[in-house]
């Protein structure tokens, strides 16, 4: 039985790594075990981690799930200066989606459901409560 789980990526250096990352997903590291090293945990039992490394632009990208996708786009560009980059959209698809890299090329990609019913659904999955 999978419970948990940890993604990871690689930057050159920590410091403007931890910074850039605190910067977009809005909040501190949670955990910080040692030089080098740091991790937040983005849902219950799920976390991001960045170590100070060789980035691997053969991966990913890392897709995370957002309430508004436009709003997080200006966000990104305004605040982490992230190049322009496109949102797409299928009839059939039930989420519109975005891709981008860190400054170290990891990919980073971000979708929002379409319906903000279901929006609101994951988010009660998950955290046992409603956000606004």
């Amino acid at each position: 039985m999978i419970y948990e789980m940890t993604i990871q990526v690689r930057v050159p250096n920590i410091k403007e790594g931890q910074t850039w990352y605190a910067t977009m997903l809005n909040k501190e590291p949670d955990f910080v075990p040692h030089e080098g090293f740091a991790e937040w945990e983005l849902l219950p039992g799920c976390w991001l981690q960045i170590a100070e490394g060789t980035p691997s632009t053969d991966s990913g990208p890392i897709r995370l799930g957002v309430a508004d996708l436009e709003a997080e786009k200006e966000r990104l560009i305004h605040l982490l200066g992230v190049e322009d980059f496109s949102i797409y959209s299928r009839k059939e698809v039930p989420v519109k989606w975005a891709t981008f890299s860190d400054p170290w090329g990891n990919g980073i990609g971000l979708f929002q459901y379409k319906d903000q019913q279901e929006i609101q659904k994951k988010i009660v999955t998950i955290l046992g409560r409603h956000i606004q």
